[in-house]
């Protein structure tokens, strides 16, 4: 029996082969980097394939060495597959339920001796010592710290110079796992999913339906699904009456009152929660290249709503949503996969299929300052409220952090352990920055160190999007797996002990 690394060795032309062919059906390109020895796909792809075969095999007791040979390699496809099969619910269970390890798909079902059952996770079963995700290790044949190492060992990827940080810091408290809703994600490179718009209110894809989950009532419900027709109900100048069918949502964002999703052929389906219907549908280009990418909402200097679309045709658009019309469209030479504009709007960072992302004006589109660098493509990016710092992630596996008063070069490069970084995004009091991974890992960094403490979220899955509450005392993150998909809780960390002086 050949070992786990040789079977992996052995298929990674094929892995890359297939890879391409997912990156063409999908409309995104993947950089090919000849500075990666053994995968040569430099990082995005790598920690998105494999998590989710790994744990299915695994804990379905197939063993430790079939379980990375067997069905190591499989086509990122299957994500699409599953959605289209509308067969969102675990199938997983099946399997667990054939070997006698469970026997109800009920979710609401205690976690028991005799049966591992997968359900909520309360901070208070953390403590006492059960898997955040309710992953029965004691019953494998392999401990959470062996998979943990095995993971680590099988990513490679090129390793940039990186800033040292000094993990172990706690933050965020782990405060609950809800299997209740079910996170899930349609592009592998694509992973801004997961909205909060307090500590109690979170949206997520789920399939083709928006759900908004109540963290303080513990109830979901459906906002939209676009599984069938979706048509607006208003009429506006440039909004599209027939709206759109089967629409496979790649983005979302949601701020305030406005929740807009955006397609894989450029749909723009835009909704406003405290209002009936849909306000207004629209369709970016009609080219074949057309996935949106990424949008951000924002409020312009007059208080109206805007938001901006970032486009695999190389442009990014900006929309009123006061006028319901197309203000501004600023063409690049390269796919845009995601825009964030500064505190004051007078600056945008622009990142995409192109290892330097630029600073231009956001009134004209022209370049401020080109941002050098990362050696791959880049799909996230993030302003610190302070408005002079920005981040970008990339699929190099790092995370920099830039300063608009000196671009020459970045002043700090935060890396990953896994793979591409995924989501990038700010407390709203700016002392706390999280960068999400593919899968397994969410960094939370101190900025008042210098970015040189973090705390690192270990968990495994597949991560849909990353968020904190607007008033920062939450942080939620989504997580895709058919049998352990759920969202993730944490807490911010307190210190009260000014209230003890008081005993």
């Amino acid at each position: 029996m050949i070992s786990i690394l040789e079977a992996s060795s052995r298929n990674d032309e094929r892995e890359r082969e297939r890879e391409r062919d997912v990156a063409l059906k999908s409309n995104k390109k993947i950089s090919v980097s000849e500075d990666v020895a053994v995968l040569r796909i430099p990082t995005g792809v790598d920690a998105d394939r494999r998590l989710h075969r790994d744990l299915r095999l695994l804990i379905s007791g197939r063993g430790f060495c079939n379980w990375k040979m067997s069905r190591y390699h499989e086509d990122v496809d299957e994500m699409a597959d599953a959605y289209e099969m509308g067969d969102g619910e675990d199938d997983m269970d099946e399997e667990l339920r054939g070997r006698g390890m469970g026997d109800s798909d009920s979710d609401d079902e205690e976690y028991g001796q005799s049966n591992y059952r997968v359900t909520d996770t309360t901070s208070a079963q953390a403590r006492k010592g059960k898997d955040i995700q309710g992953i029965p290790w004691h019953s494998l044949s392999i401990t959470r710290k062996q998979y943990r190492q095995t993971r680590l060992e099988q990513y490679k990827n090129y390793e940039n110079e990186c800033k040292p940080t000094e993990k172990g810091g706690v933050y965020y408290e782990f405060w609950r796992n809800t299997r209740a809703v079910k996170s899930t994600i349609l592009h592998f490179q694509l992973r801004n999913l997961v909205w909060a718009t307090s500590k109690h209110d979170v949206y997520l894809m789920s399939n083709y339906s928006v759900l908004h989950w109540s963290a303080l009532s513990c109830q979901k419900s459906e906002i939209m699904n676009v599984s069938g027709h979706v048509a607006p109900s208003e009429k506006h100048p440039g909004s599209l009456l027939e709206g759109f069918s089967q629409t496979q949502v790649s983005t979302l964002a949601v701020k305030d009152k406005l929740l807009v999703a955006g397609g894989f052929q450029g749909e723009l389906i835009c909704k406003y929660l405290d209002r009936e219907g849909i306000s207004f549908c629209c369709r970016t280009t009609y080219e074949d290249n057309a996935i949106t990418n990424a949008v951000e909402i924002y409020n312009s200097p007059s208080g109206a709503v805007h938001f901006m679309a970032s486009n695999n045709d190389c442009g990014v658009r900006d929309f009123d949503m006061e006028k319901f019309q197309l203000c501004k469209h600023f063409p690049f030479p390269w796919p845009v996969n995601h825009t964030s504009l500064s505190p004051d709007g007078k600056l945008l960072v622009i990142v995409g299929d192109n290892p330097e992302g630029v600073l231009v004006d956001s009134h004209t589109g022209k370049t401020v300052h080109e941002l050098q660098g990362h050696i791959d493509f880049s799909f996230a990016s993030a302003w610190h409220p302070d408005g002079f710092t920005f981040a970008t992630g990339n699929q190099d596996k790092t995370c920099r952090v830039w300063d608009i008063r000196n671009l020459s070069k970045s002043v700090a490069a935060l890396r990953g352990n896994l793979g591409a970084i995924r989501s990038i995004r700010f407390t709203s009091d700016g002392r706390f920055m999280a960068m999400a991974e593919p899968a397994d890992f969410v960094h939370v960094f101190d900025v008042g160190s210098g970015y040189n403490k973090q705390q690192e979220l270990d968990f495994f899955g597949e991560i849909s999007g990353i968020s904190f509450s607007p008033d920062t005392e939450a942080l939620f993150v989504g997580v895709w797996d058919r049998t352990y998909g759920s969202l993730l809780q944490y807490n911010r960390r307190r210190n009260y002990s000014y209230l003890d002086s008081l005993l």
